[in-house]
Order: C-alpha cells, then sequence, then structure tokens
C-alpha cells in the first residue's frame, strides 16, 4: 500500500491557500498510486491558530473550505485536520475524506497545555478511536499529543488497526526530534504496530514547524525519514510490518538550528506580506548572524543593512561591515549618528546640568540607532530585524526603544556562545563573516574601551546559568552546587528576575529551545518572590 507524506508550510486562516497545497499533495499522490494522503494537525486552519479557534466565523469558515476540498477526494483517502465546531464546543479534529465525501472524523484525545501549547483553552477531549481500511489495511489515526500517551494507540489496536498514523504540529526545539523518537518508539513496542509519523514544516510567529516526518517499522526501527525544515510530498510503501521510504541523511545540530532560524525568519517575513528586512550592521557577531540568516531565508535583494558609527566605533567594525555588506551582495548604508546624539544631548543639557554621563548617555546612542532604522522602515516598509541574543535578553543587557526596537528578533533564542557556533558552522558553507569578527572581544561600543565583559560574567558561564535557572528552573542553590560561583549565580539570577519589563516589550523571535522568552516563559514583571540562594 502507498501512502502520501504531505509535509507542506501552512498559513493560520490562510484556508483557500492551504486548501490549495492540500490538492497539489492529492495530485502528486495520485501520480506516485497512492491510496492514502496524509496532512499534518490543523493542516486546514493552520496551527496554531490561538483565539481564532473561539471564533465561530474562523471556524466555519474552515468548514466550509473542508466541504469544497471533499469532491477532490474522489479515488483516494484523504486525512485533512481542521477545528471542529459543535455549537460552543470545539476539537482539535481530523477528517477522512474519500469518494467524494467526510467519511469519518476523529477528535483528539490528548491535549497539551505546557510550554506553548493551550490547547485546554479552546478543545474539548476525543474519546473514541478512528479506525479505517485502505487496500485492505486498518489504519488508525491519532493525532500529535495522543501518542506521548499509551491509551489512545492501545484503543487503536483494540479496534483493529494494523498500522498506526500521527498527525502532528509539534513545535521544533533543539531536542524535539530525539523526545519524539523515544515516545513514538515506546508506542511501538506497546502495540507491535508500525507507525507513520506526518509532521508540518514552517514558520508561524515565534514558533518553527521542522518538517522532519518519519516511520518505524513494527520492531521500532526508522524505515522513513524526510528532511527537515523542507517542505516535500513523499511516497512511502508499507511492506508487511514495515512502512518503507527514503531516509534523509541526518544534520548536525549547528545546522539544524540554523535551518530553524532562516525558516522562521523567511516565514516571518513572507507570511506577513513585509518586502523586505532592515537590520543594524555593527562589525558585531551577532549582527553578522544575523545578516547571514537573514541573506539565506531572503535572498540579497531583500535585505538593507545599515551601520551607524558612532565616535566609539572602531575603524575595524567600519571595515568589517563593509565587507560583510559586500560579500553578500546587500544594500548598505551608514549613517553616522554623532550629530543626532549631539543635538539630543544639547536639548537635555539644561536638565542634566551638574551630573555626569553614565548609561543614560550610552542607552542614548542605541535609541538614535533605533529611531533611524525605524524611520528608514516607515519610509520604505522593510521589517526592523533586532540582533540582540538570549543572552542579552534574559540579563537586559539592551535598551528598550534602541537596540531592541524592531518587528521581529532573529536570534533571541540563542545564547551567546552558540552565536558563535553557528557562526563558524555557516563560515564552512561559505565565509560570509570575517574571521577577525569571531575572534574579537564583543562590545556594545558606547563607551571608550568597552567590553561586555566589563558588567557580564563570561558568556561560558553566564548561559549555563540561563540554561539552567530559565529553562530548566533550577534553583540559585543547585546551580551553585553543580560547581558555579554563588555570587555570579546571584547576580546572573537577580538580572533575569529584573529585566522581566524589558523582555515583555521585545519583539517575537524564532524559538530553538525547550524554553523561549516568549510563549513558554509566563512570569509576572511585579513579583516579590526572590529563589533562595
Amino acid at each position: 500500500m502507498k501512502i502520501a507524506v504531505a509535509q507542506i508550510n501552512t498559513t493560520v486562516g490562510d484556508f483557500e491557500g492551504n486548501a490549495a497545497k492540500i490538492r497539489r499533495a492529492v495530485d502528486a499522490a495520485r501520480a506516485g498510486g497512492a491510496k492514502l494522503i496524509v496532512t499534518p494537525e490543523m493542516s486546514l486552519s493552520g496551527y496554531p491558530a490561538e483565539d481564532l479557534w473561539l471564533r465561530d466565523d474562523f471556524c466555519d469558515a474552515c468548514v466550509a473550505e473542508l466541504m469544497k476540498l471533499a469532491p477532490y477526494c474522489l479515488d483516494v483517502a484523504v486525512i485533512v485536520g481542521y477545528p471542529h465546531r459543535e455549537g460552543r464546543t470545539r476539537y482539535n479534529a481530523a477528517a477522512l475524506m474519500r469518494g467524494g465525501r467526510i467519511e469519518q472524523f476523529y477528535f483528539k484525545q490528548r491535549l497539551p497545555n505546557y510550554k506553548v501549547f493551550d490547547e485546554k483553552r479552546y478543545f474539548e477531549l476525543g474519546n473514541r478511536p478512528c479506525v479505517f481500511d485502505v487496500d485492505g489495511r486498518k489504519v488508525g489515526l491519532t493525532i500529535c499529543e495522543d501518542l506521548w500517551f499509551p491509551e489512545p494507540a492501545a484503543q487503536a489496536k483494540a479496534a483493529g488497526a494494523q498500522i498506526l498514523v500521527s498527525i502532528n504540529a509539534s513545535p521544533f526545539h533543539r531536542a524535539q526530534q530525539a523526545e519524539r523518537y523515544q515516545r513514538m518508539g515506546a508506542r511501538v513496542k506497546e502495540t507491535g504496530l508500525p507507525l507513520l509519523y506526518v509532521h508540518g514544516v514552517g514558520g508561524q510567529d515565534e514558533i518553527v514547524f521542522d518538517g522532519a516526518s518519519f516511520a518505524l517499522d513494527a520492531e521500532g526501527m526508522l524505515s522513513y525519514q524526510a528532511e527537515s525544515f523542507r517542505e516535500a510530498i513523499e511516497i512511502v510503501e508499507l511492506e508487511g510490518e514495515a512502512i518503507r521510504g527514503a531516509k534523509a541523511p541526518p544534520l548536525t545540530e549547528e545546522e539544524t538550528i540554523y535551518r530553524a532560524l532562516v525558516t522562521g525568519t523567511a516565514d516571518y517575513v513572507n507570511k506577513n506580506g513585509f518586502p523586505g528586512v532592515i537590520l543594524g550592521l555593527s562589525g558585531g557577531i551577532d549582527s553578522a548572524l544575523v545578516l547571514a540568516v537573514c541573506v539565506d531565508a531572503l535572498g540579497a535583494g531583500r535585505v538593507h543593512a545599515v551601520m551607524m558609527p558612532s565616535v566609539y566605533t572602531a575603524s575595524m567594525s567600519l571595515e568589517d561591515a563593509r565587507e560583510m555588506a559586500r560579500v553578500h551582495g546587500v544594500k548598505y548604508t551608514e549613517i553616522a549618528i554623532g550629530p543626532v546624539f549631539d543635538a539630543f544631548c544639547a536639548q537635555l543639557a539644561p536638565s542634566f546640568a551638574g551630573e555626569g554621563a553614565d548609561k543614560t548617555e550610552e542607552n542614548l546612542q542605541s535609541r538614535v540607532r533605533g529611531t533611524l532604522l525605524m524611520a528608514l522602515s516607515n519610509k520604505h516598509g522593510a521589517i526592523v530585524v533586532t540582533t540582540g541574543n538570549k543572552s542579552e535578553m534574559a540579563t537586559g543587557y539592551c535598551t528598550l526603544y534602541g537596540d531592541m526596537a524592531g518587528g521581529f528578533a532573529v536570534i533571541k533564542d540563542i545564547v551567546k556562545t552558540l552565536v558563535y557556533k553557528l557562526a563558524y558552522w555557516r563560515n564552512t558553507k561559505s565565509e560570509v563573516i570575517p574571521q577577525r569578527v569571531i575572534d574579537r572581544a564583543p562590545s556594545a561600543e558606547l563607551a571608550p574601551g568597552q567590553v561586555d565583559q566589563d558588567t557580564l560574567p563570561p558568556y561560558e558561564v553566564l548561559d549555563a546559568v540561563v540554561e539552567r535557572f530559565m529553562e530548566r528552573d533550577l534553583s540559585p542553590d543547585q546551580i551553585a552546587s553543580a560547581g558555579y560561583d554563588r555570587e555570579v549565580v546571584r547576580k546572573v539570577v537577580r538580572l533575569i528576575q529584573m529585566n522581566e519589563y524589558k523582555r515583555r516589550q521585545a519583539p517575537p523571535g524564532v524559538r530553538i529551545t525547550p524554553r523561549s522568552f516568549g510563549k513558554d516563559w509566563r512570569f509576572p514583571i511585579t513579583s516579590g518572590f526572590r529563589p533562595k540562594s
């Protein structure tokens, strides 16, 4: 039996566009001789639609498009994910369409309500299996979270299933694929049934889906693997107790994360209709990496790099910015901030009389740059992408309405040590980041001789503390007991807590860790709680 895996990139609320992709998948499946086409979770509505799922008109428009799809499914069986509404009740559902009609429904039985998920806010639980026949084989249908638990798979087997098919919209993070293999392998071991895991691909706001659909045979061995971060319509074949198909070669962690950044950036810009991006190119490692990602995501013709030097900008920063713009072939502009900064200082002088220069003047330089970038954005329509990393977001080493000003934060979930790893990896493909940009000590260049480590602990230590406190919820005492200096841990934790108000005003950015400063970080701004250390 041949099955078509429709690893497609859908857009929330674009019912017609999503349906067109499903039709193209049906056409490709017919051409390949497939009798069953499997699309991802919520393939018709896009995922996650969040509070749009609560709107009757959204759900009804999606179902209307589903009914238009049914006549297209005459000689093949097609599984389509969508939100099913019955009065005020909603289900995360899948429709089996065949013979020009909807033959069966399936309602998701396990609703995730952690990390980036809020499904219990929107949906009710299903409680019945869905098993159907294709070419004499019984197929048991499940949706995503269902197979992270034993019961839905066991229920499908009890209803006669000989193969499990799971449709998914599982947000990417760097450890997610290993977790999928583990959980799906457990279901195969329990049921003795081969399993096909079909997954969507693409970016939706800060979430990115990696595709990487796969199959496990009845022994739990990998028998098919789709490529990560690529749309594909692929034909697999059920042979005995195995679903067999091509196996894409594994990627390194750096390439996987880099592809996530490229996919998330491209889809955020393209799906929201921006003509391109504009970014401040400082000559430092962060903006260098962001520039490379944007060019790879959008093409050089849609990227505008702006260097905004001050009296503190090193000559090598200017030279390196010019060289990177030349290598990439992007539009490049230099705007000196000195005259604007001086004008601000002149206007503020009466209010600052008798007070020496401090962080105020440093932040003012950053805010001048933010204002210039936003003006260029307003004039030409390109969205400003910011260049701050996760280490800076965590500790507040960033300026509100300055380097935080923009519409999308490409490396918001990338700690500084990972920035370097990604830069090294990107240069193995083609050298677009000068080596001295990687080698030099990072600096905001807002004061004479300034380097990041004047204010922050070494990034190797800082990033380790951030990961343990923010992603793993370890206490300061637990972190210190792992060998980290207690005072450094206290400092980093204090910085994380006191800068929540800044992060609330930061733009969204691509999520690549199990916990980012986004939908899965929900801490109050105002709080008297301080972890014991």
